[in-house]
């Protein structure tokens, strides 16, 4: 008995789900019929759940795909993040910029406090590339090219064993008329065998070097183990330099007389042991002995 009134009530409300009902929009003066619906609660709820569906959908492609979202709080405009990109990169090239002018001017100070750059420069390990696993093939074109530099004598190097070994140019370049650099004494001569390619001349105090010959400044720099040089490159294959100067009148590139000033006598540089010019003269890649052909 129980059992048929649990069947009986089920199926009165799947029935009820399926009653047909009838919508009907009427004229109220008139009582005409204009519209008429014949509905089911189950249709109502299909309708609705349909409805509801297509609501959610059609607000999401709204918020995603259209500027709407920018007006939904938590939402961010897309220039506003733009703006944000361009100002991180802003930030970062001004940062970076900030540094290189820092170790410029850190660097600077170094110069002219005598200090060894390499203090101020971390060192900075490549650990991306494996130089470890590279193998490099020397190739044919190559290999002739290392021949046929290494057969022309006169660009070779060369180890000095003895005073001897030097070829003495006395001949070739005996008839040139130097012009003196600096009057002085000099307190140490020229050995190549201890590679001391030149002599030491010690003078007055803010002395003017001058250039021994016509030419081109080829170098006017400082360097840390000889302070401020100048090096010269004349007629004949003759390169004249000066070393340890206190300043230098010149730069790289200018045309000088002999006898025109280039530098002014100083200690700069670690190698030095006070106030002289350490003066050097090449022909053809090898040093001679400015003794044999200036008189100081």
């Amino acid at each position: 008995m129980a059992q048929e009134k649990g069947e009986k009530k089920k199926r009165n409300w799947k029935d009820r789900l399926r009653n047909k009902y009838r919508l009907v929009f009427m004229n109220d003066e008139t009582l005409e019929e204009r519209f008429t619906f014949r509905l089911s609660w189950l249709n109502v709820f299909i309708a609705l759940g349909t409805l509801a569906i297509l609501l959610i959908f059609l607000t999401a492609i709204l918020i995603a795909f259209t500027p709407l979202r920018e007006y939904i709080p938590g939402y961010s405009s897309v220039g506003l993040q733009k703006k944000y990109y361009e100002l991180t990169l802003k930030t970062d090239s001004i940062e970076k910029a900030l540094i290189r002018k820092n170790l410029y001017l850190q660097n600077l100070r170094d110069v002219i406090n005598g200090k060894d750059l390499s203090e101020n420069r971390p060192i900075v390990r490549d650990t991306v590339h494996k130089y470890g696993e590279i193998r490099i093939k020397r190739s044919e074109e190559d290999s002739l090219l290392r021949i046929d530099v290494e057969s022309k004598a006169k660009y070779n190097l060369y180890k000095a064993e003895s005073e001897e070994s030097f070829v003495s140019a006395r001949g070739s370049i005996g008839g040139v008329l130097f012009f003196t650099p600096l009057k002085g004494v000099i307190t140490k001569g020229f050995d190549p065998v201890k590679k001391h390619f030149g002599v030491d001349v010690v003078a007055k105090q803010n002395e003017a070097i001058k250039s021994v010959l016509d030419g081109t400044v080829i170098f006017s720099n400082w360097t840390l183990e000889t302070g401020y040089v100048v090096a010269i490159q004349h007629s004949q294959n003759i390169v004249s330099i000066y070393k340890h100067n206190s300043a230098i009148l010149t730069k790289a590139g200018d045309y000088v007389n002999a006898g025109d000033p280039v530098a002014i006598i100083g200690e700069s540089g670690e190698y030095t042991t006070g106030p002289h010019l350490h003066f050097e003269l090449w022909y053809e890649g090898k040093p001679v002995n400015p003794k044999d052909y200036i008189s100081f």
